[in-house]
Parts: C-alpha cells; sequence; structure tokens
C-alpha cells in the first residue's frame, strides 16, 4: 500500500480481469517457490513506527503535510491521517550490536522530527491511540491528502454500503458510529520485518502467531479512545471495525473481516497468500501491464503487482510478504501487533524479545503450534489485548505429559518466554549486551507489572482522583507522556502521576 495508487472508479470489467490476474499471480508465486527462486538467508530485519502529531497541550495537530516538508527526509511519509506519520528504518542484519544501532538511528531520526514539528507547533508522540483524539478529529477530512488513502476510504465505503459501527466493550464501553475508515487512524503501531526462506517461513509465522499474545501483553500501550477506558490495547478491535466492509449480515453468515488474526496454522507461504484470493473481493482492482508468467517464462522476476496490492489490504497482525531487492524475490513476515512507544529503548526491548522468541519457538523441536489448539493462540490474543500485562493464557504444558493449562502472562515470560528469547538471540549472533539490556527491560516489566498502558491508567485514575475532569485528566496524562518518552527512560521507571505543577494547571 506505500506504492502510489492512482485511479478513477472501477466497473465490473475491471474486478473480472484484476481476478485472472490475481490467479495468475498466484501461479507465478507457486512456480517461484517450485524453482526455488527466492533470496538465500540474509537474517535481515526492518522496522517501521507510526506516530502522532500532538501540540503542547497534548491534543492531536493537523499538520503531517507541514511538518514532512521541513523533516524533507525519505524515512518518514505519510500515514492515514493528517495527525499521522511514518519513519521507517533500513534494514539491518541480525547480529552483533545490532539493537543497540537501530536505538541510536531511532534516537537521531525522532529528534530531528520533533524538532521539525516543533517549527509549526507540534510534537511527535509514539504511543498506540493517542488519549486526547475526539471523534470529530477521525472525520474523513483529516485523512492525509494522498490518493491511495481517499480510494482506498472509498472503496471500504462502498463495500460496507453503511456506517461504521464501533462497539468497544472494555473496562468502559464505547458505542459510535463512523462514516468512513478515519478512526483506523487512530491505532498507530511499530512493525518488524524479518527476510525468511520459503523453507523457514512456515515455522516463523507459526511462532510469531504464537507469541503474539505475550507481545501485546508485555507491550500494550492503548487504553483510551474519544475519553473512554477499554482494552489495554484498543488498537486490534478498533482497527478491525473500523475496517470492516461486512454489513452485520455478512458477519452473521462467518464471512471474514479484513483485519483478523487467522483461523488455523500455515505450512507455506503460499497457503496466506491464496486465502487472500479465496476470502476476499479486490477493494482496489488496479492491474498492471506485467504478464508474470511470461516474465517468469523469459526467466526474469515478476513484480506480482496485483498480488502485493491485494495483500496489503488484508490486514493480518503477522502478514505475508513478497518483496524484490537487487532483482532477487524474497518473502518477509510483517509483525503488526505491537503499538507504539512508550520510549524507544521499550520499542527495540519489544523488538529483541520478539525476534529471540521466534527464533527459537521456529527451531523448536517440539513445536509450540503442534501442541497448541490454533483456537486457543487466537483466544490468547484476544485476553491480552483485553487485559495487558495482568492477562491470563492457555499454553502446551511443560514436560513428557503434554496438554495444555492456564498460566498468567508474566509467569509465561519469566519463566519460559524470556529464557527462549536469550537462546534465541543467542543464535542471531547478538552480543550479549544488548541481549541483556533489551531483555533485561521486559523482565523489569514482568517484575513490576508495568506497561504502557498500566502507566497511562494509573496516571489518569490519580489525576481524576486529584479532581480533574475527564478531558483535563486525559490530556494531562498524554503532555506528561509525552515528556517522559522525550526523557527516554523506559515505562517502569516512569513515575506514576502528574508533577504538582500538571496537577494545579
Amino acid at each position: 500500500m506505500g506504492e502510489k495508487v492512482v485511479a478513477g472508479a472501477f466497473d465490473l470489467s475491471d474486478r473480472q480481469r484484476y481476478r485472472t490476474k490475481l490467479r495468475q499471480c498466484l501461479r507465478g508465486l507457486e512456480r517461484l517457490l517450485e524453482e526455488k527462486r527466492f533470496d538465500r538467508p540474509k537474517n535481515l530485519m526492518g522496522l517501521e513506527i507510526e506516530l502522532n502529531l500532538a501540540g503542547a497541550d497534548g491534543m492531536p495537530r493537523m499538520l503531517n503535510g507541514e511538518v514532512l516538508e521541513r523533516i524533507a527526509s525519505r524515512d518518514f511519509q505519510t500515514e492515514l491521517a493528517m495527525f499521522n506519520l511514518e519513519v521507517n528504518i533500513a534494514p539491518h542484519r541480525l547480529g552483533g550490536r545490532v539493537f543497540d544501532r537501530l536505538a541510536e538511528e531511532l534516537r537521531t531520526s525522532l529528534a530531528y522530527a520533533h524538532r521539525k514539528a516543533g517549527e509549526v507547533d507540534a510534537g511527535i508522540v509514539m504511543i498506540g491511540i493517542l488519549p486526547t483524539l475526539e471523534r470529530d478529529d477521525l472525520v474523513s477530512s483529516n485523512l492525509s491528502d494522498v490518493d491511495r488513502y481517499v480510494l482506498l476510504n472509498d472503496q471500504i465505503v462502498a463495500a460496507r454500503g453503511e456506517d461504521f459501527t464501533l462497539d468497544i466493550d472494555g473496562v468502559e464501553h464505547l458505542t459510535c458510529t463512523s462514516k468512513s475508515i478515519a478512526p483506523e487512524a487512530a491505532c498507530t503501531s511499530v512493525q518488524l520485518h524479518l527476510q525468511v526462506t520459503p523453507a523457514r517461513f512456515a515455522d516463523v509465522w507459526n511462532a510469531a502467531q504464537a507469541a503474539a499474545a505475550a507481545q501485546i501483553a508485555m507491550g500494550a500501550n492503548s487504553p483510551f479512545l474519544f475519553g473512554r477506558e477499554l482494552w489495554r490495547e484498543s488498537r486490534p478491535p478498533l482497527f478491525q471495525q473500523s475496517t470492516d466492509t461486512r454489513p452485520p449480515e455478512l458477519q452473521a453468515q462467518g464471512v471474514r473481516p479484513r483485519t483478523w488474526f487467522g483461523e488455523r496454522w500455515i505450512g507455506s507461504a503460499y497457503d496466506l497468500f491464496e486465502e487472500n484470493l479465496r476470502y476476499y473481493p479486490a477493494l482496489l482492482p488496479i492491474c498492471d501491464d506485467e504478464d508474470p508468467l511470461a516474465v517468469l517464462d523469459a526467466g526474469g522476476v515478476p513484480k506480482l503487482a496485483e498480488l502485493v496490492l491485494h495483500n496489503g489490504t488484508v490486514y493480518r497482525w503477522n502478514r505475508p510478504v513478497y518483496g524484490i531487492a537487487d532483482g532477487v524475490p524474497h518473502l518477509r513476515v510483517e509483525n503488526r501487533v505491537l503499538p507504539a512507544g512508550p520510549t524507544i529503548t521499550d520499542v527495540i526491548a519489544n523488538a529483541a524479545f520478539y525476534y529471540g522468541v521466534i527464533r527459537a519457538l521456529a527451531e523448536d523441536s517440539r513445536p509450540v503450534w503442534t501442541r497448541l489448539p490454533f483456537e486457543a493462540a487466537a483466544a490468547n490474543f484476544d485476553a491480552a489485548c483485553r487485559y495487558g500485562i495482568e492477562a491470563r493464557f492457555t499454553w502446551p504444558r511443560r514436560g513428557r505429559y503434554g496438554g495444555t493449562t492456564e498460566v498468567d502472562a508474566v509467569s509465561l515470560v519469566r519463566d519460559e518466554l524470556l529464557p527462549l528469547a536469550e537462546a534465541g538471540l543467542d543464535a542471531w549472533g547478538v552480543e550479549p549486551a544488548d541481549r541483556d539490556l533489551y531483555l533485561g527491560v521486559i523482565d523489569e516489566r514482568c517484575r513490576r507489572r508495568v506497561n504502557g498502558a498500566s502507566w497511562q491508567v494509573a496516571t489518569f485514575h490519580r489525576a481524576l482522583e486529584g479532581g480533574m475532569s475527564r478531558d483535563a485528566a486525559l490530556a494531562a496524562t498524554t503532555r506528561r507522556y509525552a515528556e517522559l518518552m522525550h526523557q527516554g527512560e523506559p515505562v517502569h521507571t516512569w513515575p506514576v502521576g502528574l508533577p504538582e505543577a500538571a496537577r494545579l494547571g
């Protein structure tokens, strides 16, 4: 979806042609897999972070065009709404001091962007959902002025045929409607990429699915939306509902949402791309001139443009990605589970935990996905989103007796997943100093039972108890969050509550 998309209205012939091209692309992918044309292992990882623009008052600023002009860097680009930006970090080889290097690059990039945003009285806030967003901020007139976003919105709205319903029942209950997909823009995330060979793809994807609940439990950072306290990680239900092309009748029939966890463990990357064609109508039936099978017959590498575009409109939490670098095709797993923030150290700790855990789980002689029903992994994901670091999961029992048991997230991470992450980072060749620093952050979150969501909620309630109104408490919490975020110490060290001056303000 990052490519520039320009098209007008679509007619029936566009959709028929697109479906034909999708099938050709899928056959092209199958041939590439059969002919073993994919890149060899390079242990490459990549990182994208979606960001919010907010003023010194903590309120969103619809200024991404002006801010991007001032930043003037290809590393930064627009996101869905005018208060969003995205920063992309160049791929790195996993190993050595990679996490320290990533942290330093991010610090430099975000500090520069924050300075440039300051020129128009805005600033960068790295958070899952900006607590001060109001319904009037998330309307189609605040979508970024970019063809692909306008077109995507128009097509999703047309497919649904009626207003979108947001209904999230958490600590409090939010119900409202939207005429556009703009509420999706509230969700700002971290995307972690890992280039993998076709032979390893299924194991890595399955491992990422199994680990997703633990990632959310440790990293939850989105407890508020439109003034309501909802789930500890409210992005997944919000994202699903704000992009849902299904009216209630299709939901009742069991038609799959375009944002979903999945429904089965897989045997190859092909399975996911094939599901995309089988389950999802085209949203953007834009056809490329390339004949992918003719390109293959001539010994070339096809772009598979329709397959790539269609894949970009199916919002899996672990998404397959087909790409070409230096004329050689490759596959990536894109992990889309984590919210942005709270600090760069926290983001890198989350990344180290993820890359370590999936390496170890993917290479386990008794893979977790052979011992855990997929339905349990999906239920774990929902529990993590609802309850964050206090969630309880179903997980395979250790030892020879088999079966599953119930375990709280903190115990699972400390007793089982952190040792696996350590072994996985060792297998990647990550320096022990990097490994211990960043996994130590995850361990401290467990020990103190603190993550971004728990800090936001505790600080908000402290402000309410001090006599603030809800709106004032949310704004003060956001300002304090931004201040501590820019100071950079990890969230488990943050003092709960507002400084005296904020409480009096």
